[in-house]
C-alpha cells in the first residue's frame, strides 16, 4: 500500500486534533518509559493508554499508580489497556478493550459513570457493535503497514477510514503505521485524532509531530 499524498485541502474543521498514546516500554531502546511519557504529558497529549502486557499485577498497578500521579494537573486521561480493575483501583480514568472478550455493556453496570471505555476495531460490523454499546472513543487499525501488524491483513487504508468516520458519531482514532506527515491526511477523512506507539516513543517521529502541531 502507498503511503498517503501530503494533505492540501483546508485544515479540517475541528480543533487540535486528539492524541493518544500507547506505552510499549520493549520497543524503547535505552530511553525511559517514564521520561517518554513525562515528555508526551508537557506537550499535551489528551491520552495515555499503559499497554505492558508483560508486567506482573501488582507492577501494572504500581506503575499505573506512578502515571496517574505524573498527570495529575494535566488535561490527560490515563487509561489501562484490558484491566479495569487495576485502572480503577489505580484512580486511572478509564480502560481500553480489544475488539473481541469482554463488551462494554457488561462493564458499564459497575463502572463509575465518569469512567471512560474505548475500543479497538477493525471492522465495520465493529465499528457498528462498538457505537450500539456507547463506546467512548474508537481505535480503528490498524491504516497503514507496519512492522507491528505483519500478519494481520492488509492496512484499511484512508477510504476505510472516511466511510467508518461518516458511519458513527462516535469519536475515532486512527491507529497503525501513522507517521507525522500522515495525520492531516487521516484528520481529512473525519477522525478526531491519531493514536499510536512509535508516533510518540519515537523521538524523531515526536519532533516532528510537535513541530507540525
Amino acid at each position: 500500500m502507498r503511503a498517503p499524498k501530503a494533505y492540501r485541502g483546508n485544515p479540517p474543521p475541528n480543533k487540535r486534533p486528539l492524541f493518544y498514546y500507547i506505552t510499549d516500554r520493549r520497543r524503547l531502546s535505552g530511553a525511559s518509559l517514564i521520561g517518554c511519557i513525562r515528555k508526551a504529558l508537557d506537550w499535551g497529549v489528551d491520552f495515555i493508554q499503559i499497554r505492558e502486557k508483560d508486567l506482573t499485577e501488582r507492577e501494572l498497578f504500581e506503575l499505573t499508580c506512578r502515571i496517574v500521579q505524573m498527570a495529575r494537573g494535566a488535561q490527560c486521561r490515563i487509561l489501562v489497556n484490558g484491566r479495569a480493575d487495576i485502572a480503577l483501583a489505580a484512580g486511572a480514568h478509564g480502560v481500553h478493550l480489544a475488539s473481541t472478550g469482554l463488551q462494554i455493556p457488561e462493564l458499564k453496570i459497575w463502572l463509575p459513570s465518569n469512567f471512560c471505555v474505548g475500543v479497538s476495531v477493525h471492522s465495520m460490523q465493529e465499528i457498528q457493535r462498538a457505537s450500539a454499546q456507547n463506546a467512548d472513543y474508537i481505535l480503528l487499525g490498524h491504516l497503514f503497514p507496519t512492522a507491528s501488524k505483519t500478519g494481520y491483513g492488509r492496512p484499511l487504508g484512508l477510504r476505510f477510514l472516511e466511510r467508518a468516520c461518516a458511519s458513527t458519531s462516535t469519536p475515532i482514532l486512527g491507529l497503525g503505521g501513522i507517521k507525522p506527515e500522515y495525520v492531516q491526511s487521516v484528520l481529512a477523512c473525519g477522525a478526531a485524532g491519531v493514536a499510536g506507539i512509535g508516533l510518540f516513543q519515537d523521538r524523531t517521529k515526536f519532533v516532528r509531530l510537535r513541530s507540525i502541531f
